[in-house]
């Protein structure tokens, strides 16, 4: 990422002008005329003594402050999105403390409990509950639509309709920050909405890996389970079958898997691989045809492969496409939610004088 280096402007006064003796081994630089010139009559030119003088140069201290960033140059809405970022705990936090039930305040709009009731599983409700009323995703647009800029609301419409819950990815046991942060990017860069992270045994912070994920993190949905098996019990339920990746004799190549079929794919440990728990409760194995020497990828690697091969289906109905697109409105900043719930205070308002 390119380096946005700008100058912090000081008034004058600010300025050290103090005159002070400076002790060095170093002579001063002078800059001495004993000569000027002078005309005279009939013969041009000549050289005549002038008066000595001298100036020494110094450096002035404290004069101009240059800093760098590494977020680069950010417009006001981004900057925005950073504050927010930085003043309230967020997933990747929540990730690494293993913290299940803190997880589901950064989903805003209301979540299913129950299985799909269609042939495909969409997690949110027509609803945001805010203060004592509910607001449908129509009404969260029209409040919040007004505060965002079209370049961010266009940005938001092309993300929806590239998204999907047909197939969704599952981490299990991962210990490198790093690692789970380049899937979530992956995740997020391909059209992935659902991410499943189980059992991490690190704690390590996940902040310190932000500049992985590019935040991708902010806009999926990351469910945390403490065990394998609960993981895979849920997404049954939701209608996914379980493709765990395995390197073995009784695979299906990724090349010749129905992906029409509702997915959760598997992707296991970076040293000891998918978890035998985790094999012997999948629907399926399934591998990556490997053409060289390993017989392995990188776990972000794979994944990326896994979740490209299996492509961005797009297929989201026009109304879940609304209402995820009120869910990123609402997560874009602080500002969304407070804008949405003076929304439904006039709501009230405007009911109660009927």
């Amino acid at each position: 990422m390119n380096t946005c280096k700008f100058l912090r402007r000081c008034s004058l006064s600010c300025l050290d002008f103090s005159t002070t003796r400076i002790k060095t081994s170093t002579p001063l630089l002078h800059f001495s005329c004993h000569h000027r010139l002078s005309r005279n009559q009939g013969l041009g030119f000549r050289l005549k003594p002038y008066p000595n003088f001298s100036r020494a140069y110094v450096s002035i201290r404290s004069a101009v402050s240059i800093e760098s960033t590494d977020a680069g140059c950010t417009s006001p809405e981004e900057e925005e999105e950073e504050d927010d970022d930085d003043e309230r705990p967020t997933v990747r936090d929540l990730i690494w403390r293993n913290t299940n039930d803190d997880v589901s305040s950064f989903m805003k709009m209301e979540r299913r409990t129950n299985g799909p009731q269609s042939n495909r599983w969409f997690p949110y409700l027509d609803q945001f509950k805010a203060g004592n009323t509910f607001l449908s995703s129509r009404e969260v647009l029209d409040a919040v639509d007004p505060s965002l800029m079209d370049l961010r609301k266009e940005r938001f419409m092309n993300v929806v309709n590239n998204r999907t819950y047909s197939v969704c990815l599952v981490v299990e046991g991962l210990s490198d920050a790093g690692n789970v942060s380049a899937v979530f990017r992956s995740a997020d860069a391909l059209g992935f909405q659902s991410v499943h992270v189980v059992s991490l045994d690190s704690r390590k912070r996940y902040r310190e890996h932000r500049h992985v994920s590019m935040g991708a993190e902010k806009w999926l949905d990351i469910e945390l389970w403490d065990t394998t098996k609960e993981c895979f019990e849920v997404l049954k339920s939701r209608g996914y079958r379980i493709a765990t990746t395995h390197v073995g004799i009784e695979t299906v190549s990724v090349y010749d898997m129905d992906w029409s079929c509702p997915t959760a794919i598997v992707v296991g440990n970076e040293g000891s691989g998918i978890s035998e728990e985790a094999l012997k409760l999948s629907d399926m194995h399934c591998s990556i045809p490997m053409k060289g020497m390993v017989d392995s990828f990188n776990v972000s690697v794979a994944s990326g492969i896994l979740m490209h091969h299996a492509g961005g289906h797009g297929d989201l109905t026009p109304k879940e496409k609304q209402i995820l697109l009120a869910e990123f409105s609402l997560r874009h900043s602080r500002s969304s939610i407070s804008i949405a719930h003076e929304y439904a205070k006039r709501k009230i308002r405007s009911e109660s004088e009927l």
